[in-house]
């Protein structure tokens, strides 16, 4: 399997389950940094492989009246003081062609969000930056056809590129997780994240914004990482119910520290073998 290097982390193979967290949205600078600095004390505690990941920008939202985020420049600002200051790697997810360059020059992972994984310029695109590309899998997409969205990154020469689970379209405002895709898609030798909180997401189920079921995320987190995972991406707020962006499938802090302890137990006992 191919090895992805992030700061002092690796990603894939046997390297312990990474942990992909922060807010849906950056709301402001100084609950982005509470969020930040309670993912960082934490994951130092536990041992596990941390980068922060937060949307400057949400471009799909269920209602235009929806909150998006800062925007770029104010985004990407806070992302590089989270950065520099809790010395973490960041990633967050780029929808628009314009933003690819200067958003390249913060992050070190750039997410291709679910909607746009079959864009093939615009996938092309952010993996000629040579910055880790995360490619979130379409709810409309089989596990096998994602070789071809990887294959459309490592043609550039890029072959940091991780794939991300997050929920099959499932009848109307519902996903479904199917565990079977997580091995499918590691056998095509890139490192396989599982989202737990949007798989548990209920698109435009609310009406004007998405609902969701938190509490089954990390039931769902749990059987992944018995699968077999190379990483772990959940969205988390000290208060879900007041989020401005996915807040009903959103993990509280307080909940994180035995969840995590648990999850770290479940990877090592299953990486004793080589996956």
């Amino acid at each position: 399997m191919q090895k992805i290097s992030v700061r002092k982390y690796t990603i894939g193979g046997n390297a312990p389950c990474v942990l992909i967290a922060g807010p849906c949205v950056i709301e402001n600078e100084d609950l982005t940094r509470k969020i930040a600095g309670f993912l960082k004390d934490i994951t130092e505690k536990l041992q596990i492989p941390f980068i922060f990941k937060a949307s400057y920008d949400k471009a799909n939202r269920t209602s235009k009246d929806s909150y998006r985020g800062p925007g770029i420049e104010r985004g990407l600002e806070i992302l590089e003081k989270i950065r520099t200051e809790f010395d973490v790697p960041v990633l967050s997810d780029v929808h628009r062609f314009e933003d690819i360059t200067e958003a390249a020059r913060v992050l070190d992972i750039l997410q291709v969000p679910a909607f746009l994984c079959r864009q093939t310029d615009f996938v092309t695109e952010m993996a000629r930056t040579g910055r880790i590309i995360n490619i979130k899998k379409g709810q409309f997409m089989a596990p096998w056809d994602m070789e071809q969205v990887v294959a459309k990154v490592t043609a550039t020469g890029n072959n940091n590129v991780m794939i991300t689970e997050r929920g099959v379209s499932f009848g109307y405002n519902n996903l479904v997780a199917d565990m079977r895709s997580l091995p499918l898609m590691r056998r095509g030798g890139y490192p396989v994240i599982f989202d737990a909180t949007h798989s548990v997401q209920l698109p435009g189920g609310e009406g004007l914004s998405s609902g969701g079921d938190r509490e089954m995320a990390m039931c769902l987190a749990r059987a992944a990482a018995a699968v077999g995972i190379d990483g772990l991406f959940v969205e988390v707020h000290p208060d879900p119910d007041s989020a401005l962006c996915d807040g009903p499938n959103s993990i509280m802090l307080d909940a994180l520290p035995a969840f995590l302890r648990l999850l770290k137990e479940i990877d090592s006992i299953v990486k004793r073998g080589d996956l």
